[in-house]
This record gives structure tokens, sequence and C-alpha cells, in this order.
């Protein structure tokens, strides 16, 4: 039966949020699952990300809530404080034509400032179970009016060891009467958890359509483990990638191989648990907008999060369970767009992968990681297609102008052409070898137009001289481009900086593209670093300290 969303018992402050949101018809878990909990009914449910789970939940529950009676009714748990958020602001905005007032909580902002927005009454509360307990324990938050309780991303939660935390929860909250437990995937310790807590719960049940994986391209690349950065770089040659989310296992693994990325030209940050939440909230935003074209995360911290518009998704490290597969891939194809799947598999990683294929039911297309030849050959097509435009869109009549005359000097057309085309292509990134990890590949100097990272690691070999004439050496060796200025930083060699680190303290400070950013000198103690003349203000206003590298403040001076 296809349903509207008036079909479904919601209020008509909720049916014009829902226009204003520009929903067109409910998806198959919001079809299922908001009668069932505007009926008061517990609902144990399945779905991905992307599927409208959150407003699923959120639509029957803020509809149940009684506005300014001055307590907490409605209880919503997230395993991160990326999920809380996002859950509030799309709570925020379904709840706009209504006198509810929605509170989040979660680590890493002040105490003060939640506890002065809960002292004020509000009617919800999404939280992260981590600050949520802090809360109880500090005696700062009464939950004994809340009704409804939400469970989201259950799974994660209890992979991340919540499961006491959220058993302690419960016990404050003495008057619940429906709760709701919503997972990505069914393992069996949230069916254990779900038959403790849920009473008749209703089950929903939405797996990952044929025709969603469908839309998906997924291909494979077996390849020795430390030959998966230099295959990843063959591979990225030959993609149009617009915005790609890289997953890998560890948070470790996730800011080496985004500042590996970082280092040979392609805008990349890491997303993952060790970031604080101001650092956490600009890659998310970086991405988002753009900004940036890879974000390296692990599961957990990409988990529950939506974002359109992502064209590949890369399995750099393959997943444990075949549900996570899913869940991952799931995250391109969406609004009628072909998406990409890529996985590089080691041979430790083969069986894993073969179970994942038999799981999805789906082919997975195997390939061989891309020769010298197709890459200089790809180089070369994207290299035409570039003259080519520009002959159509630019005045060329200097040039004209310039070619006319050596040509008076004897030059065939040919040489002149070839000529300028090697003048054009010096700057081309060195293609990467094969089966090299990526702390093997050279840190030598590269410089990449079009707004990549341009890079120079170096340590000075000179001693004895003084820091004044030392610092005028680097300084005439480091010959900014026109339109830059030269800052300092004060990390180096020594404090592990990479360029990686340099790029993210100040693009991640202001939000502002990496086209801002010019030369990189990485020195023993320091760091030179050229940024575009019309942002050197704004990033020395912001250089406070605040952002820090290794545990270590960062501050940038202009270099006279």
């Amino acid at each position: 039966m296809d349903l509207n969303f008036n079909d479904l018992g919601l209020d008509e402050q909720y049916l014009q949020a829902v226009d204003r949101l520009g929903f067109q018809k409910p998806t198959p878990i919001q079809s299922m699952a908001i009668p069932v909990l505007l009926e008061g009914r517990d609902v144990l449910g399945q779905a991905q990300t992307g599927t409208g789970k959150t407003a699923a939940f959120l639509l029957p529950i803020l509809q149940n809530i009684q506005p300014g009676i001055g307590c907490i009714q409605a209880l919503v748990l997230a395993p991160t404080r990326e999920l809380a958020i996002q859950i509030a602001q799309e709570a925020k905005k379904i709840a706009q034509f209504t006198a509810i007032r929605i509170a989040t909580v979660y680590g890493g902002q002040s105490y003060d400032i939640q506890i002065r927005e809960l002292k004020n009454g509000v009617d919800m509360v999404i939280a992260t179970t981590g600050r949520l307990m802090d809360l109880i324990r500090k005696d700062v938050i009464d939950l004994d009016q809340v009704h409804y309780l939400i469970l989201d991303e259950a799974d994660e939660m209890l992979e991340m060891g919540f499961i006491e935390d959220i058993e302690t929860i419960l016990t404050h909250l003495p008057n619940v009467e429906q709760k709701g437990l919503f997972s990505a995937t069914m393992p069996k310790e949230v069916r254990l958890l779900a038959n403790k807590y849920l009473v008749k719960p209703k089950e929903i049940m939405i797996n990952p359509s044929n025709r969603t994986l469908e839309e998906i391209e997924q291909r494979c690349y077996f390849v020795r483990q430390d030959g998966k950065f230099a295959a990843l770089l063959k591979i990225l040659e030959m993609e149009m990638v617009q915005s790609a989310l890289v997953f890998v296992r560890t948070k470790m693994r996730a800011q080496e191989l985004a500042d590996d990325l970082a280092e040979q030209g392609y805008a990349a940050k890491a997303m993952h648990g060790d970031l604080n939440q101001k650092q956490r909230e600009s890659v998310l935003l970086s991405f988002r907008k753009h900004q940036i074209t890879m974000m390296v995360a692990t599961d957990v911290a990409a988990r529950g999060l939506d974002i359109k518009g992502v064209s590949h998704v890369i399995n750099y490290d393959i997943p444990d369970d075949p549900e996570d597969y899913i869940h991952r891939i799931g995250r391109t194809g969406r609004a009628g767009c072909r998406g990409n799947a890529i996985s590089l598999i080691s041979k430790k990683e083969g069986e894993r992968f073969h179970k994942i294929e038999s799981f999805s039911h789906q082919t997975v297309i195997e390939c061989a990681v891309p020769s010298r030849g197709e890459i200089l050959a790809k180089r070369d097509e994207v290299f035409i297609q570039r003259l080519l435009d520009s002959m159509k869109n630019t005045d060329l009549e200097r040039e004209r102008a310039m070619v006319r005359q050596l040509a008076d000097r004897d030059f065939s057309a040919l040489d002149l052409a070839a000529a300028a085309f090697n003048l054009l292509r010096n700057n081309e990134s060195p293609l990467p070898e094969e089966h090299r990890s990526p702390e093997k590949f050279s840190h030598g100097e590269r410089s990449l137009k079009n707004g990549s990272l341009k890079e120079v690691s170096h340590i000075s070999k000179k001693h004895g001289s003084s820091s004044r004439s030392k610092n005028k050496g680097e300084f005439s060796e480091h010959k900014q481009e026109k339109g830059m200025v030269c800052l300092k930083m004060n990390l180096g060699k020594k404090q592990g900086l990479r360029p990686g680190n340099v790029v993210g303290t100040i693009t991640g400070e202001l939000g502002i593209s990496g086209k801002t950013i010019g030369k990189i000198h990485i020195y023993n103690d320091h760091t030179l670093v050229d940024v575009s003349e019309n942002h050197v203000q704004a990033v020395l206003a912001n250089s406070n300290g605040s952002y820090k590298v290794n545990g270590r403040p960062v501050y940038l001076t202009r270099v006279e």
C-alpha cells in the first residue's frame, strides 16, 4: 500500500514540518514505525543510515510530548556526539511549529552550558551515555518524568561497551511507558537487550533492497597489505572522486592514512574518537561543504552520520561483519545517483571478503590495480580535455603572439606545443610505485596546482649558526608564491608534525579551503607555511593555541 504522511496519524503541525522539510513520501521504516509508536507500543527496528530512521521515531515521540510542563518527557540515547547533535538538529526542525524545547548533552561541551539549559526547562533530551551518566552523578538532571525512551544505533552502543551505562540509566527512569530500540544490524547482543527491556515489541526489519545495492558498482582489488596505499593512489588517479568516505579499522590508521593522502596532494581529513569536539565538527562541516574530498573514518566515528552526495565508499580495511560492509557501502548510490564501492583486500582479508560476497548476494567485480601506462593515458586524457576547455573559454591572443614570435625563429609548431606541454606538466606528482607502504613514500619536493597540497619536508643540516641567520637562510630558500604570505608555526619534525597536520590546523580552525595553503617546509623544531594573503589575518587571529597537534598547542606568526 502506497501511504502518504497524512495516512500515518500525524497532527497538522508535524505534517506542516514534514512538508517544509521536503519529505515527499514516507520511507518503509517511517510507514511501519510511526503508527506503531503513536499507538504506544514498544518497537525493535532494524534499518540502515539514510532510510529515514531518525524521523521514524522522532515524529511520533515528539507528537506524544506535552510542551510546557517543565519536565523531561522523552530521552534519546546515541553512541556518539556527532549522532546526538544530528538527531537534535532534526528534532528541532520537526518540532519547529510547536513549543517543544529540546536539549542535547554530550561530552566535549561545557557542563555549565548544558546544566543551564536543563534548568531552564526542556521537554526532550538527546544524549550520549557518558555525559548523561555524569549529569546523573552530579544530580543536575531529573529523569523521573521520562515516559518515552529511544536507543538509536543500539548495536554500536553495545560494541562500544555501553551496556552497563545503559542499564544504570534505565534504573533512573521509573516511569517509562514506551521504549524503542533501533539498530543498523541485529546481533544477538541487541536481541538480548530487547528481550530484557522491551515489552511485546513490534519488530520492524528494513533490509537494504537489492535495488538499492544495484545502484552501487562494487569493485575489489586484491593487493599486498604493504601495497594498499600505492594501490589506492593508483585507483584514485583513475576515478572521478567527488566525495569519498574511506573506512579503516583503527583511530591510528585513520589519522595516518588521512595524513598520507594529504601529503600526496589530496584534500583529506580523519574522523575518529581522539579528535576533540571542535575538530570533529570542523571535519564534518568541511566534508559536507565539499571543502575536503575524502574523510577517513572508523566505523564508530561514522556511525549514524547521514551525509549526502557521497560518490565513493572505499574499504581500505575490510570489516569483520558482513552487515557492517552493507552499512558502509549504503552511504553511496543514493537519490537515484550511481554509487561506487571499492574494497582493497589483503591475503589475510580474502576469506572475510568472500563471506561478505555470499551474504550480500551481489556481484563484486574483481579488478586489476591500474598500470603505469593506464595512469599516464588517463593523465593525458585529462590534460587534453583541459587544453580543449581552455581553447573554448579563454582569450589566447597574447599566447598566439608569443607562438608567432617563436615560429619566426624557425621552431616548428609541433616542437613548440610539445615544449609548452612539458612545461605545463612539470608539476604533476610522481607515479606511485608498486607495493610500497605509506611510510616508504618519498617526502620530497612537490608542487601540485589547482589547490592541492604543496609541501617540502626538509630537515636543516646547518649547525653553529645563530638563530637569526638560520631563519633568514631558511626563509630565503622558502620563496613564497605571489599572493601568499609566509607564516611560522612553532612545531616541526621533532614534535611529529606532518603536512596533513599543517593543513588541518589552518583549514580546520576557520573552515576555509585547502586552496588557501601554499608551500610547506617542515624543519626540526618549526615549520614555514604559505597562506593566501586574503586569509592571513583571520588565520593569525585564530592561532591562539586552542588547536593542538599531538597534544601540543599550535601558534602561528608572520615571518618578517
